[in-house]
């Protein structure tokens, strides 16, 4: 498919609170490192590369971009890269959505998930690192399914002391979405969800929908492959799909996601430039009814 002209406009528009965003965004998490993320070894990526990645970003009409203050490698801050990228002053009508939680120390090794008394700080932290002063929309990403009463209303104070826009809850169940939205407006849920990946979340993703929320799936592209990226090889119903498309499979991922439904946004993330193209285009890739019946198929094996 033709990736030269395609804009992130191709997607389509979701509100998240009061906040119109493309559909196809695009995640950070990739941008600091070359090779898996998330690694303390990490060999940190270039950094005039990672900044001319967003800023191409921008200006294929990307306007949501995910990000974390925990997304970071030995010489590089995805929060940091942003700043310098965008920030001074930032486009107007772009939304960063950051995440608060997990914590990694100065090495970065994982810590202790924050608790109730560490959000603030690690809200502050967000703040600083990219030269804002207030947060677009900050998830809440959780560990396990206890209660997030407690912390979600941490954010829930913060959102109302106007250092928060909008808050949304990643890694949760139904319940921990019902139990957050007691306390504040919920506009997103973050989880890992793609073609095969939880196909036991797909009334979850419906019902988000049906309750005005966005849905933003991480990882659906690499799917089982998470942190390190997609596996080498590929399904052969993903392929299909690919050729009579003349598209990537990819691309055909990034597709299905947005055929979810129109409140399911994708942030896809990458620091190669033509990678970044090519799934900006996937926005515009309609499935037909013959490929959704193969692809779903292929989705709802992995629960047999």
């Amino acid at each position: 498919m033709t990736t030269e002209t395609t804009t992130a406009a191709a997607s389509g528009t979701w509100t998240l609170g009061d906040l119109k965003v493309n559909r196809i965004g695009f995640g950070a998490m990739r941008l600091p490192q070359n090779g898996p993320a998330l690694q303390a070894a990490a060999a940190s990526g270039d950094r005039d590369r990672a900044i001319a990645v967003l800023r191409r970003a921008v200006e294929l009409g990307v306007n949501h971009i995910d990000t974390a203050a925990f997304y970071f490698s030995p010489l590089r801050s995805a929060n940091e890269l942003i700043n310098s990228a965008l920030g001074g002053p930032y486009p107007d009508d772009l939304v960063i959505a950051t995440k608060v939680g997990p914590a990694r120390d100065a090495s970065g090794e994982w810590a202790a998930h924050a608790g109730p008394g560490e959000l603030r700080g690690q809200v502050e932290e967000n703040l600083r690192q990219l030269g804002r002063d207030h947060l677009d929309v900050v998830n809440l990403r959780v560990l396990g399914t206890h209660s997030v009463a407690e912390r979600f209303g941490v954010l829930a104070e913060l959102r109302d002391a106007g250092l928060i826009r909008h808050l949304g809850v990643s890694n949760v169940t139904p319940e921990q979405l019902a139990e957050a939205r007691a306390i504040a407006p919920v506009v997103c849920v973050q989880n890992m969800y793609g073609i095969g990946v939880r196909p036991e979340y797909d009334a979850f993703v419906r019902s988000c929908g049906e309750q005005g929320i966005a849905f933003v799936p991480f990882y659906a592209i690499a799917a089982a492959g998470r942190e390190h990226g997609a596996a080498r090889s590929e399904s052969e119903e993903v392929l299909t799909v690919a050729r009579a498309h003349g598209a990537s499979p990819a691309q055909v991922r990034l597709a299905w996601t947005l055929h979810r439904g129109p409140h399911v946004l994708a942030i896809p993330g990458t620091g190669n430039p033509d990678h970044l193209a090519d799934n900006v285009a996937a926005g515009a890739l309609r499935l037909t009814d013959e490929d959704l019946a193969l692809l779903e198929g292929l989705h709802h094996k992995a629960a047999e």
